[in-house]
């Protein structure tokens, strides 16, 4: 949209002003201009007025009919005295906004949002600095104007792209959510259109990935849960909208081309496993040729991981262990127990039982309130039972330990109370029956060590 600058000011009489214009029509601004303009008594006079109405207006939560005495006086303040208060800028959007709502017919409306746009341009003109960091600013206002502009002509996403595009550039993960969430609007709408390739959805959705996982970690440590809440709505938001080009095979046509021409590009590699790992494309060619790649030229705990994951979805069990040995030397204590929960499910493959449940027992003692690793080694009991007993006793006496994991594990970790109870709900019939336990002259309640390389003590315990 090629912008006008619609105000009704330039060009007409100051009697034609007072009775309160809507938009700004031939308006031209100046650029060595005092900060009061060049009649300053005037401007701070007229300044006043609109500032006063503007807060009667403000008072009735927007309501009364002050916004047309404030917009008389704030056309004249915009047009002779733009650097007197970042004010004017502030309330203009609001006041502007209002009018485009409702405006009577589509002529009106039209100019309204091309003086709303001009608003936007002039305060990042005389007010490039933020007024409390002195820090540019022209970023966050182009995120508004981008936001504004798709909020009131959905249908110039092209310019809109181009806006926040620019704002994106300059403020990068300090951009605001919507400006995210609008800016990959319009990507994904042209790339439906046929008007981009795909590969730049991808490509954006990466790098707003990114920086929406950095305000997420700062609030998260920050305690804001407020601010946390929203840039997970603002995550999930783009997730939406980026399913339809997050197929595996869209993905893999992308990256392929990308990879056959830089097969030694640390930072590419390293976005190729990332997306196809989340995206859950791990089954590609692409996935293993990248993830060795990038073990081959950058080792590294977090790349061992991935390679450790890869070989065990292909049921390479002894060759994963040494790589997610290595992954638990990773910093992130979250995929560190996943990497020893990993490692508990290869030696499981591998009928090593002892050395499954000693790495279970460290992402536990790593994790202290996670109750995976309980449910594993409780499934580990279940699973030894018939093999570590020869009689009706010991070959019953593992589901009690069995259960003591089990109730362990929703203890430590009460979302799994529902899947713990329904595991001691199904084991527990196995245990030995009230004759069992007269036979061998057990009696509930008493201590038993279960033998095996279980070798634990339990309780006695009768099937109900």
């Amino acid at each position: 949209m090629k912008l006008k600058v619609l105000i009704v000011l330039a060009g007409l009489s100051l009697s034609l002003l007072a009775s309160g214009s809507e938009y700004l029509d031939g308006f031209n601004p100046q650029n060595d201009i005092p900060k009061y303009g060049n009649d300053s008594a005037t401007c701070v006079a007229n300044l006043s007025l609109y500032r006063e109405f503007y807060k009667q207006w403000k008072q009735s939560k927007y309501t009364n009919d002050a916004i047309t005495d404030a917009t008389k006086w704030w056309s004249w303040v915009f047009q002779n005295c733009p650097r007197a208060t970042e004010n004017i800028y502030i309330d203009g959007v609001k006041m502007v906004k209002y009018r485009i709502k409702k405006a009577p017919d589509p002529e009106i409306k039209e100019k309204l949002i091309d003086t709303l746009m001009l608003i936007y341009d002039q305060r990042i003109k005389y007010f490039p600095l933020h007024y409390k960091s002195k820090k540019p600013q022209e970023g966050a206002i182009l995120g508004r104007k981008g936001v504004s502009l798709y909020e009131f002509k959905p249908q110039e996403y092209k310019q809109v792209y181009d806006i926040l595009n620019r704002s994106i550039e300059l403020d990068k993960e300090n951009a605001s959510g919507p400006v995210y969430v609008y800016y990959f609007r319009t990507l994904t709408k042209m790339a439906t259109k046929g008007e981009i390739d795909t590969i730049a959805v991808v490509e954006a959705y990466d790098q707003l990935s990114d920086y929406i996982e950095f305000n997420l970690k700062k609030y998260r440590e920050a305690g804001n849960d407020k601010k946390l809440e929203h840039y997970e709505n603002i995550r999930g938001t783009i997730e939406k909208n980026f399913e339809p080009f997050a197929q595996c095979h869209d993905l893999v046509r992308i990256y392929n081309k990308k990879f056959d021409e830089n097969p030694e590009d640390v930072d590419l590699l390293k976005k190729i496993v990332k997306m196809l790992d989340k995206k859950k494309c791990v089954e590609e060619p692409l996935y293993f040729e990248a993830t060795i790649k990038l073990y081959d030229l950058e080792p590294s705990p977090e790349s061992a991981y991935l390679i450790g994951k890869m070989m065990l979805n292909q049921k390479r069990y002894k060759e994963a262990i040494p790589y997610m040995e290595d992954a638990t030397k990773m910093e992130n204590t979250e995929k560190v127990d996943d990497a020893l929960i990993f490692l508990a499910q290869a030696y499981r493959a591998m009928n090593n039982f002892p050395m499954a449940r000693k790495k279970a027992l460290e992402a536990a003692k790593l994790n202290p309130d996670w109750g995976k690793p309980y449910a594993f080694i409780g499934d580990l009991y279940v699973i030894s039972a018939n093999d570590c007993g020869s009689d009706d006793l010991t070959k019953k006496a593992p589901y009690w330990a069995a259960v003591d994991m089990y109730k362990k594990a929703k203890a430590v970790d009460p979302e799994m109370t529902s899947e713990m109870n329904e595991l001691i709900r199904r084991y527990s019939p196995y245990f030995p029956p009230a004759e069992v336990l007269f036979f061998y002259n057990l009696q509930e309640g008493d201590s038993y060590d279960v033998g095996c390389w279980i070798n634990v003590k339990t309780t006695v315990r009768a099937a109900k």
